[in-house]
């Protein structure tokens, strides 16, 4: 089939393909341009906070001032998912860094393998990045008897 290039004259070899932008793919075809993508270290950090938490036995991420910090943020409704973690990216690779405070009684190395694990999966499936390592801190020990609403004797117990 000749098509009309834009001078109007037939011509048996130019293809759709020849008058299309760079970057722009036809219908059902894959878009073949080149580029580079950059994700954020805290866009890591995120991911690598969310997977943490999600772990059964960690009570909260962060050491002391972080929590206290975080506490403030929790009461402005404006949490740091990231609190407690901290990332180094690389251009293919991620070291991470969790710091945690651990429900009691729970097992820690099994708390910390599971953090691992978690936070492996999360990023190499999120963000594409090969995970190098993952260095958990357990910093403290969450007791029931250290929330405020337990610690502080009822009304009823006081009459």
């Amino acid at each position: 089939m000749d098509l009309i290039d834009a001078n109007g004259t037939g011509s048996a070899t130019t293809s759709p393909n020849d008058r299309l932008p760079v970057g722009t793919a036809l219908a059902g075809e894959p878009l073949t341009g080149t580029g580079k993508t950059v994700i954020n270290d805290g866009v890591v950090a995120k991911v690598a906070g969310i997977a943490a938490r999600e772990v059964t036995g960690v009570h909260a991420l962060g050491g002391g001032a972080a929590r206290a910090l975080g506490a403030i943020r929790d009461a402005m409704n404006n949490t740091d998912v990231s609190q407690g973690i901290s990332v180094e990216v690389g251009e293919t690779q991620v070291a991470v860094d969790v710091t945690i405070v651990a429900e009691y009684p729970v097992q820690l190395q099994q708390v910390a393998d599971d953090i691992r694990s978690s936070v492996i999966q999360a990023i190499e499936d999120l963000v594409g990045l090969e995970v190098t390592e993952v260095n958990v801190t357990i910093v403290d020990i969450h007791l029931p008897s250290d929330d405020p609403a337990d610690a502080e004797p009822s009304k009823a117990a006081l009459r």
